[in-house]
């Protein structure tokens, strides 16, 4: 036989053998000694974290006649058979390239039939969420009523995928994925048995790169074998894993703490130059910045963990901030994330260099950083505080002087005092058409769905919308407020937004389309009573000149004063009984 790669060769044969998947394998394991075995399992996880090789070892082990502690023997005809994949009762199918309704059928009529050499008839089918919704309902049948020795075995990356109706008939196993001290470790012993030197810190960047992958880790650990000249060294692992060396590292983040662009773009041009991908050059770049916080605050943890740090290492550690740091952290994750979708990384890796240059900011806490460069947030935070303390001021007034209530209020909260104050222009117009024709009703039918509405939006909309307040409703209009003028400034010059409310109200509200008035809440209280002594002006006004004017059922009975201070200060809080 030719040449076999490592991983094919190492592939686990028992359950001891499953590197990182303890928990598991020994459930699996008792499972088999205590011959309680299930009509169905589900393997979720990563790529390379022994999915298909324990359920291959779970097909030995119930069907091996010399199990012992729930393992298979690994020497009898049957496990033999299994291994090399020639057992005719143990069928392991690749769902990806299998996944119509009539290959779901064929394998469904066969597991009506009894097992013709094995105790257990077991199906592998790798990949299981590529079935289409006709395969996964014809699976499913089978899995409701199943034969007695009839053994499912689904394996997937991806269980999101997989209808609920599958996954509640199985018992489902969630593999982690494997520690990089275990694939270290396990590199380590492969290397002994093959007797192939090597440096114990290439093992580990090599385990760092495969990202919880077992597979990949021998993969990789294939080629670094491949390429060195008899000893698997810390600079062949860099060359066929992409990664970046100490040395490189230590010599781009110094010129980042110099503040030296200039360098650091050299720096990176070089890096890209020698071909490292962008994603694993971001990588290593996050982990050597992680590495110098934990060196700063666990020295004796980081230096176990690793074993090997260079001088320049050492030395950026003790002259660079906390503070620097969480920066250069912060702003390499913003730009591995933002080269996800991109077609042209490079643009992203050159404004990050210029961002990793910048000046760090110097607070304590983030919170104070927040703060500090959020300016626009500190003035809207001011500008509340002086909203609270004038309507508290003007609260104070009122309790004093009972008798001056109406003319305090009116002259505290008139349109012309707003106006003076305030530069967002107030729609009077449009919110007194919504009061014209306002309703208890329409106001509880809105406050009803509005949670769900806001689902409808997406983060920075939701935001917006999520602290306003429904003021009035009528078969026509809304009008929301928002506690600062400046946000409410924002979202009347939202053309779409307006709009948005309107269309998603008609959605949960049958043939409500409302026209959507934005205020600030400072203002409401003015704007009510405004309109209520103008409402009161035209019936004194119909009234002198004779005109008879009809009632109809939205305007509201004429209240005594006392009733329309209350309704003047507290607005919609007030409800009307009358004894």
């Amino acid at each position: 036989m030719g040449y076999q790669a490592l991983y094919r060769v190492w592939r686990s044969q028992r359950f001891d053998d499953v590197v990182g998947q303890k928990a598991i394998t020994q459930t699996l394991k008792n499972a088999v000694i205590q011959n309680q075995i299930s009509h169905a399992y589900l393997f979720t996880g990563p790529r390379g974290t022994g999915k298909t090789s324990a359920a291959k070892i779970f097909a030995k082990a119930i069907n091996c006649p010399n199990s012992h502690d729930g393992e298979p023997c690994n020497e009898c005809d049957m496990c033999r058979a299994i291994t090399a994949g020639k057992q005719e009762d143990v069928i392991e199918i690749d769902a990806a390239s299998n996944n119509g309704v009539d290959e779901i059928r064929f394998i469904t009529d066969r597991a009506k039939y009894a097992p013709t050499q094995a105790k257990y008839k077991v199906y592998i089918i790798d990949e299981v969420h590529m079935l289409s919704t006709g395969a996964f309902n014809a699976l499913l049948k089978t899995l409701e009523e199943p034969q007695e020795s009839l053994v499912f075995i689904l394996a997937t990356t991806e269980p999101h995928k997989i209808p609920a109706t599958i996954i509640s008939r199985t018992q489902r196993f969630d593999f982690k994925r494997i520690d990089t001290q275990d694939i270290a470790e396990h590199l380590a012993y492969i290397l002994g048995q093959i007797d192939v030197p090597y440096e114990e810190q290439a093992l580990k960047v090599i385990a760092q790169a495969a990202e919880g992958g077992m597979r990949d880790a021998l993969s990789m650990l294939d080629q670094a074998i491949s390429f060195a000249d008899g000893r698997v060294t810390m600079k062949d692992v860099m060359e066929v894993t992409g990664s970046l060396s100490y040395e490189r590292m230590d010599q781009f983040m110094e010129a980042c703490r110099q503040q030296d662009t200039a360098q650091a773009l050299a720096d990176l041009d070089e890096m890209l130059a020698s071909g490292k991908e962008a994603r694993r050059l971001l990588e290593n770049l996050l982990v050597y910045c992680r590495d110098l916080l934990l060196y700063q605050k666990a020295p004796a943890l980081l230096t176990e963990k690793n074993g090997y740090l260079t001088e320049g290492f050492k030395t950026l550690a003790g002259e660079v901030t906390a503070e620097q740091l969480f920066f250069w952290i912060k702003q390499l994750n913003e730009t591995q994330n933002e080269i996800r979708f991109t077609n042209n990384p490079r643009i992203y890796l050159e404004v990050a260099a210029v961002k990793l240059c910048g000046i760090a900011p110097t607070n304590a806490s983030s919170a104070d950083s927040s703060a500090t460069q959020g300016g626009e947030l500190a003035d809207l935070v001011q500008q509340l505080q002086q909203q609270v303390n004038r309507l508290t001021h003007e609260l104070k007034e009122l309790q004093q002087q009972p008798a001056q209530v109406k003319s305090t209020s009116a002259t505290s909260s008139s349109p012309s005092s707003t106006k003076t104050t305030s530069k967002y222009r107030l729609p009077k117009e449009r919110v007194y058409r919504v009061l014209d024709q306002a309703t208890n009703e329409d106001v509880t039918k809105v406050r009803e769905v509005w949670d769900e509405l806001l689902t409808m939006f997406d983060s920075l909309q939701k935001g917006l919308l999520r602290n306003t307040e429904i003021k009035a409703a009528g078969p026509q209009g809304l009008v929301l407020s928002f506690e600062a003028e400046m946000v409410c400034q924002k979202a009347s010059e939202d053309e779409q937004l307006a709009l948005m409310i309107s269309n998603h109200m008609s959605r949960l509200i049958s043939g409500y389309a409302p026209e959507i008035v934005f205020i600030p809440e400072s203002s409401w209280l003015g704007l009510r009573q405004s309109y209520l002594q103008q409402r009161k002006a035209r019936k004194q006004g119909g009234a002198s000149a004779g005109e008879e004017q009809a009632p109809t059922e939205k305007e509201p009975p004429k209240e005594e004063p006392i009733v329309e201070k209350a309704q003047a200060i507290f607005g919609d809080l007030t409800s009307i009984v009358n004894d």
